[in-house]
């Protein structure tokens, strides 16, 4: 079963400790600790892993973001700069990201309505996290996950 984990974004990037930086690869834009642990875990038990972004939306590893930001799904300001559902459900089709046999989402319920309106409802998706109460016991669980090699999900 091929499986497609998406991690969240996260405040901090590259250019909160390098401001001269120039464009970077997704891989590399997100320092945060909380989207490090989620690619770490992502990385050790799915076949592949994309960044949900406000902003650009579905990014693979590879794909380039330009510059810094800070859009939030919750925003109300600067709402004219968060991707839209049509949008995604483009990318989705475009990078080939239905093609997976089941979604393991490692974000907060704050993605949870953006995700199921971009995927198709068939398609199975997991919640690893959203048994935990707060982002420390995410981050713990994510560690102890990696480090036991036990899935989450």
């Amino acid at each position: 079963m091929r499986q497609l984990s998406i991690i969240p974004c996260g405040k901090k990037k590259i250019w909160d400790k390098q401001r001269d930086h120039g464009p970077a690869k997704a891989s590399q834009t997100y320092i945060g600790t909380f989207h490090r642990l989620c690619r770490n875990y992502a990385l050790q038990f799915t076949d592949q892993w994309v960044v949900l972004s406000a902003k650009h939306g579905f990014l693979l590893p590879a794909d380039i973001v330009d510059e810094n930001y800070d859009v939030t799904f919750k925003q109300k300001h600067n709402s004219t700069e968060i991707i839209t559902i049509d949008r995604l459900q483009q990318q989705v089709r475009e990078k080939q990201l239905d093609r997976y046999d089941e979604l393991i989402i490692l974000a907060g319920k704050k993605y949870k309505k953006v995700i199921a309106d971009s995927f198709n409802c068939d398609m199975p998706k997991k919640f690893p996290l959203e048994t935990f109460s707060g982002m420390g016991y995410m981050q713990q669980a994510l560690k102890q996950a990696v480090a036991d090699n036990r899935p989450l999900h």
